[in-house]
C-alpha cells in the first residue's frame, strides 16, 4: 500500500471503519442477551416517599431487601419525592421505572395514557391519613373561609379532603377558591403554616398527621372511618408498562422485594421503625423521631393487597370534584408476579380485577 496515492488510502481507511462499524452493529443486534451482557446490570429507577406510609419502600431500601432480591444483575437507582404527581411525571419523562405511589396519581397515570403507560403489580399500604385542624374546629361546617392544605393538587389526600367536603355541602375550586380554601404545599412545609396559624388544618398522610397533633392540632377526620372495613389503599407499587414488557424478571424479583419488605415490616416492627427513623435521617439531616413514628403506626396496615375497590371509589371522587375524567381501569392491575410469589411462599394470594 506503501505505493498507493493519499486520497486513495484515505478512501480505504474510510471504508474499513464503516465495515468494522456495521459488523459491530450486525454482532449487536443478532443477540440481545449478549448485548444485555456487554451493556452491564440492568438499572431499576425506583421511587418512593421518605415517610411511614411508605414503609415497606424505606425498610427494603434502608434494610437492603430489594438490592438483595435484585441481586448483582440489577443495579437500584432510588429517588424520593413528596408527592404522587411529581412521580407519576418522572415516570412519564422516563426518569423513573416503578414507583411507591397512592391511588388518584395512579389512575391519572393510567388514564392519561389511555392504559398503556402503567400497571400497578402489588399493595403496600392501607390507612395513615386524616384531616387534623386547630382545637377550636369541632365540625365540618366550621371550616367554611378556612385555610386547609394537602400535599399537592390532584394527590391522594387532596382528592380525599375536597370529596368529603362536597358531600358535607362545602366547595371548593382547583385554584384554592370556593368555601374552603385549599393550599397545596410539601408536607413539611405544612408543619411550619399550622404552628405559624397560615392555615387551619391539613388532610396530609402520617407521620405528618401525628406531627401535627404534637403541635396542638386534633384529628377531625380519621379517613379509615370513611371505608368499609376500616380498608382503603394509601400505597401501591407502579411499574411503568415499557420497563414492565423489556425486564419482566426483574419486576418479578422487585416484586418478591416488596413482599419480603411487607413480611419484614410486620413481623419485626420495632427494627423496621429504626430502620425509618435512620432512612429520612440521611434523606433529611434528621432522624425521625421514634416515638413519632410508635404513634403513627396503629394507623396503618401493611398489605401486599392493592384493594382495587378503593382504588375505583377513588376514581369516582376525582371525577366527582372535577380533577379527572372518568376511566376504564381495566387492565391497571397485572398481580401475575405477586401471586407467584405469594403462591410459591405459601401464602393466600390476591385476586385480579
Amino acid at each position: 500500500m506503501r505505493g498507493l496515492p493519499l486520497r486513495r488510502l484515505a478512501t480505504l481507511a474510510a471504508l474499513a471503519a464503516v465495515g468494522a462499524a456495521t459488523l459491530g452493529t450486525t454482532a449487536a443486534c443478532g443477540d440481545d442477551s449478549d448485548a444485555g451482557a456487554a451493556s452491564g446490570p440492568v438499572t431499576l429507577r425506583l421511587g418512593y416517599f421518605p415517610n411511614i406510609t411508605h414503609a415497606p419502600a424505606v425498610v427494603g431500601v434502608e434494610k437492603g431487601i430489594f438490592a438483595e432480591k435484585l441481586g448483582s444483575d440489577v443495579k437500584l437507582d432510588t429517588k424520593t419525592f413528596n408527592a404522587g404527581p411529581a412521580a407519576i411525571e418522572a415516570v412519564f419523562s422516563g426518569a423513573l421505572d416503578a414507583t411507591y405511589i397512592g391511588p388518584n396519581p395512579t389512575v391519572n397515570a393510567f388514564s392519561k395514557s389511555k392504559g398503556e403507560a402503567v400497571r400497578v403489580v402489588s399493595g403496600a399500604a392501607s390507612g395513615g391519613a386524616a384531616l387534623v385542624v386547630k382545637p377550636g374546629i369541632t365540625s365540618v361546617e366550621q371550616l367554611r373561609g378556612k385555610k386547609i392544605a394537602t400535599p399537592q393538587l390532584g394527590n391522594t389526600q387532596d382528592v380525599a379532603l375536597r370529596f368529603w367536603l362536597k358531600e358535607k355541602g362545602l366547595e371548593t375550586t382547583k385554584e384554592g377558591g370556593g368555601d374552603v380554601k385549599i393550599v397545596p404545599q410539601e408536607n413539611a412545609q405544612t408543619i411550619e403554616t399550622f404552628g405559624s396559624g397560615a392555615i387551619d388544618g391539613a388532610w396530609v398522610p402520617e407521620p405528618f398527621v401525628s406531627r401535627l397533633v404534637n403541635a396542638g392540632g386534633k384529628v377531625l377526620v380519621d379517613e379509615r372511618d370513611l371505608w368499609p372495613d376500616k380498608k382503603f389503599v394509601i400505597t401501591n407499587l407502579l411499574v411503568s408498562t415499557k420497563f414492565l414488557k423489556a425486564h419482566p424478571d426483574v419486576v418479578k424479583k422487585l416484586v418478591e422485594g416488596q413482599v419480603a419488605a411487607n413480611e419484614f415490616v410486620n413481623t419485626k416492627p420495632d427494627e423496621a421503625q429504626q430502620a425509618i427513623s435512620d432512612h429520612i435521617g440521611k434523606i433529611t439531616g434528621k432522624p425521625l423521631d421514634l416515638k413519632l413514628i410508635k404513634q403513627a403506626w396503629p394507623t396503618l396496615e401493611f398489605t401486599n393487597d392493592p384493594i382495587p375497590s378503593s382504588l375505583k371509589t377513588g376514581l369516582d371522587h376525582a371525577v366527582a370534584v372535577g380533577l379527572t375524567q372518568p376511566a376504564d381501569l381495566n387492565g391497571l392491575y397485572d398481580l401475575k408476579y405477586l401471586n407467584e410469589v405469594l403462591k410459591a411462599q405459601g401464602k393466600a394470594e390476591v385476586s385480579q380485577p
